[in-house]
């Protein structure tokens, strides 16, 4: 079969072929010098950005590199400005691939990347997808994405969608009615693996469940399903496992980095050291032991194009004791540092602590879909859910009470029932939101 995918970025500037063997290459450094190539390609990277990146030098304060620990951390804030101001030189917008974050932190921006970083990005993904045997050439995808609705940016999706042997599914309406037409395209299409974010991919399966379906005895081909995006909560992902009859495979990333962590064949999420350095560190910018909860911080090792160096991508994380400069991996993924609720009392709580509450007592009811929380004031949060009925008295009280003793009393929560949550332009959906300012 000609590899039309390969083929596509070729054609675009992409050597994937050369970033295809730069990977393998990485991956053949023994464990015992891996820690030697990092610190390489750390210094390589500052000293190329601090020669050729007039705005690094002036966010650094220095054009010489003495320090690892004292290069300042980078966010998306400090990213305000022009494109072409943050280019490295003798890169342009003509010459390098661009994309923009979707802002869901808040802050979103347009990156850069030169084409061989990029390519090194899809080499990376080609690899983890090939640990289970999904080929970007040959294997046909499920896509559970969002889309651009006007002409220009629809188009481009659905010519990547062809190149990429891939069927999208829009989900901004994920109705039962239209949940009913992914079933009978299920049914038609030889698909082998699913990739789409999470709450789409839950709901899809809380239908299944419904109509007493497992996908796989419909679409005997399909072998897994990719999450990606958003938080993959076990009890949801028990739920996919049952209802779509293949394994969940977890992924995470960012567009303006690479593919950050993918669950690998011993169930692990494994961290990407071959193209990216990953630290976690506390409020104050302090390097945390391992095993330790912080702040994620990520250096891309091989944009020369755009510095991401010491970039926090706001989101809280811990790193497994077991980790090593090889083979780091992700113990657990908290939520982002924006998704924390200031209480009366002072507590600072992560919003998914409310996600976890309100989800083990209003789920337990299967007419309820899918629901987010809004806080409004200090003291006044909001609940929007999807169900077929009311919530009762008894779940309100119940959750009440798991918020005392959780939490803190005082709290006041309101429950709307809605036909469908808003969703963001890209189709994600963000499951705690504070709108205090």
């Amino acid at each position: 079969m000609i590899s039309i995918f390969n083929l596509s970025l070729q054609l675009n500037g992409f050597p994937i072929k050369k970033a295809g063997a730069e990977i393998e290459k990485i991956q053949e450094i023994p464990e015992a010098d891996f820690e030697s190539y990092i610190l390489q390609k750390k210094k390589e990277i500052v000293d190329y950005h601090l020669n050729n990146n007039d705005s690094y030098v002036e966010f650094v304060g220095k054009s010489v590199f003495e320090d690892w620990n004292s290069l300042p951390i980078m966010t998306k804030r400090d990213f305000q400005k022009t494109l072409n101001e943050r280019l490295s030189k003798g890169y342009t917008t003509k010459n390098v691939y661009v994309n923009k974050t979707s802002g869901s932190s808040g802050d979103p921006f347009i990156f850069a990347k030169d084409k061989y970083c990029h390519s090194l990005t899809w080499a990376t993904i080609v690899n983890r997808f090939g640990w289970f045997g999904i080929d970007f050439n040959s294997s046909l995808q499920a896509r559970f994405y969002g889309i651009p609705l006007g002409f220009i940016g629809n188009t481009k999706e659905r010519i990547k969608d062809f190149l990429s042997n891939r069927y999208r599914f829009l989900i901004f309406d994920l109705s039962d009615v239209f949940l009913e037409t992914i079933l009978l395209k299920f049914k038609k299409k030889k698909f082998e693996y699913i990739n789409g974010y999470t709450s789409s991919l839950v709901l899809f399966a809380k239908f299944l469940k419904k109509k007493n379906v497992v996908l796989k005895s419909i679409c005997p081909s399909l072998k897994y399903c990719i999450v990606t995006s958003e938080m993959l909560f076990e009890k949801d992902k028990i739920l996919m496992e049952r209802q779509f009859g293949v394994p969940i495979i977890n992924e995470y990333g960012a567009s303006e980095l690479d593919l950050i962590a993918f669950q690998n064949t011993s169930n692990e999420w494994q961290v990407n050291s071959e193209t990216l350095y990953v630290e976690i560190l506390d409020e104050s910018n302090n390097v945390l032991p391992i095993g330790k909860e912080g702040r994620i911080v990520i250096t891309s090792l091989y944009n020369k194009a755009h510095p991401f160096i010491r970039y926090d991508i706001g989101d809280i994380g811990v790193l497994d004791e077991k980790s090593t400069f090889k083979k780091p991996i992700l113990k657990k993924l908290i939520g982002r540092t924006n998704d924390f609720a200031i209480l009366p009392s002072g507590k600072k709580s992560p919003g998914l602590t409310f996600y976890y509450i309100t989800k083990s007592i209003i789920e337990d009811d299967e007419n309820v879909k899918e629901f987010i929380i809004k806080q409004t004031k200090i003291d006044t949060f909001e609940v929007e859910y999807v169900s077929e009925k009311e919530l009762t008295n008894s779940q309100i009280q119940n959750f009440e009470k798991a918020i005392v003793t959780y939490l803190e009393s005082g709290l006041n929560f309101t429950f709307n029932r809605k036909e469908k949550l808003e969703r963001s332009k890209s189709g994600k959906l963000k499951q705690f939101v504070s709108l205090m300012k």
